[in-house]
């Protein structure tokens, strides 16, 4: 059956476009396996004694401040390290995504991503394990500039925002696959860490078997000159013939890309800011929740409330199973609700849940002891609580809205810079959360807090919209009418559409 949007673009529901969702997805859960696997092998005396058998000692100690026994650099580097190899590659993916294509910079993404997997699980010496992490990292930074512009190309408007969720569903699942890995590793002894890290292979072959499977998409190609390619590549993904009037927009869309030989000098225009600062703000924002802070070192976080290792990385499995299921609710609401009911009431659950962690953590958990087993399970339940929260609402829309909202000629250039940002401060929280969890205490959940307040006031005031807007009329249907970022398009008169 054809389907007609409210833009009038037609379309029909097909295997093979949901097969090229999918398979484009598994971008999203070689990057989840990575964030799941770290916490649990940092957490595994194996690996400790291997690598970093200081660490290991002070574990021991019970008399140990209880806040610090894994404060150390270097195994926050272990962590950290693919995050600024990501941050440095998602500027050369650009690149690639405007020369070579979405597709195949996606398979150079699962290349990299095999090669980080094959020599960290073969890893004798800390070098070999943090070079291992950098291949990961490139693999990070290419599947996450190509994998959400891919997915948001080829998803029919009406399905945009659950199309481009598959990625940070995938995310979720990565993780959870990882929490169970390292579940059942943990007592392989002595090598269970290196099953863990070479387990991360297996999504990136996949993804390299499906890159070699989905096509590119039709704006890729006609930016790039092949605009029959890219006509046919659009009728094969929408399953109709009559293409036509997207056609034209993406065509005219090109068009005007062409014209801008230099899209990063572009991207620094006073007109380009609008969606540059919600982009950058959405990665911050996005880390500053404190989220990856509980994902990559949930295993960790549960050792030092009181749990024994295998008891912590069932609670992070349980944690990741919750992060699963949330982020379905976002792929079913978010085409109806809209992004800014999400991200508002996410706010308010992350901040009551935060808060509520730090406050049962600066009373009951000492520098030295346990919280009793009750407290400890409320724990849970509150980071359960708010893992669910932003599954369904910051974690997939951080990455969703800036995918959608900038113009064809800067939108590589425009993602890479909100690529980069996620990257780095996913550095700066997976280098200093150990850290800072050692100085500030039970304070660090009210840090997040606080950042979450701000989070929401920017939502209220500054993020516009973008349900059911096409991606190439973002300009004037969502920037040019919102009452603060329109001031940066004063020299341009509005065109007449109405708000979608």
């Amino acid at each position: 059956m054809v389907a007609t949007n409210s833009v009038g673009f037609n379309s029909k529901f097909t295997i093979y476009m949901v097969a090229c969702w999918l398979l484009a997805a598994f971008g999203g859960l070689m990057f989840g396996y990575d964030i799941g696997i770290s916490g649990g092998v940092t957490g595994m005396d194996d690996f400790l004694i291997k690598f970093f058998p200081k660490i290991h000692e002070r574990k021991l100690h019970a008399q140990e401040n209880n806040f610090c026994k894994y404060d150390d650099q270097m195994l926050q580097l272990f962590t950290s390290s693919l995050y600024l190899a990501a941050l440095v590659a998602s500027f050369g993916a650009s690149k690639a995504c405007n020369v070579l294509g979405r597709k195949p910079t996606i398979l150079l993404a699962s290349t990299f991503f095999i090669g980080g997997a094959a020599l960290s699980a073969l890893a004798e010496h800390k070098w070999m394990l943090i070079c291992g992490r950098i291949l990961f990292g490139v693999g990070v930074g290419f599947g996450n500039e190509a994998v959400p512009l891919f997915l948001t190309e080829i998803a029919p408007v009406q399905y945009r925002g659950a199309v481009n969720i598959l990625f940070q569903l995938f995310v979720t699942i990565g993780i959870f696959i990882a929490n169970l890995v390292n579940y059942r590793t943990s007592n392989m002894h002595p090598n269970g860490w290196r099953v863990s890290l070479g387990l991360a292979a297996a999504p990136a072959v996949i993804l390299f078997i499906g890159s070699l499977i989905i096509t590119e998409t039709p704006a890729s190609l006609i930016e790039r000159g092949n605009d029959e390619a890219g006509k046919a590549a659009l009728k094969k993904i929408r399953g109709v013939d009559n293409v036509d009037a997207e056609y034209e927009q993406i065509k005219e869309a090109c068009e005007q890309a062409r014209q801008v030989k230099h899209p990063f000098k572009k991207l620094m225009k006073l007109s380009s800011m609008p969606p540059l600062i919600i982009a950058i703000l959405m990665q911050v924002f996005q880390q500053f929740t404190g989220i990856n802070a509980i994902m990559f070192y949930a295993p960790v976080l549960f050792q030092t409330v009181g749990f024994k290792t295998d008891a912590s990385l069932l609670s992070a499995v349980i944690t990741g199973l919750v992060n699963v299921g949330s982020t379905f609710v976002s792929i079913f609401s978010v085409d109806k609700l809209g992004r800014r009911k999400l991200l508002l009431q996410a706010c308010v659950q992350m901040l009551i849940a935060q808060l509520a962690i730090g406050a049962i953590l600066k009373a009951h958990l000492k520098e030295t002891g346990s919280l009793d087993k009750t407290l400890a399970i409320v724990v849970v339940v509150l980071v359960c609580m708010f893992v669910m929260s932003f599954a369904w609402s910051w974690g997939p829309l951080g990455w969703l809205i800036p995918s959608e909202t900038f113009p064809l000629e800067t939108r590589t250039a425009g993602f890479a810079f909100a690529v980069s940002s996620n990257m780095f401060f996913t550095f700066v929280i997976a280098q200093a959360f150990l850290s800072m969890l050692c100085h500030m205490q039970a304070y660090i959940f009210f840090f997040f807090s606080g950042w979450i307040v701000v989070m929401g006031l920017f939502v209220v005031f500054l993020l516009p919209e973008t349900k059911g807007v096409p991606i190439d009329a973002m300009t004037e249907r969502v920037w040019k009418q919102h009452p603060v970022w329109k001031r940066f398009f004063s020299g341009e008169g509005p065109k007449s559409y109405p708000m979608a």
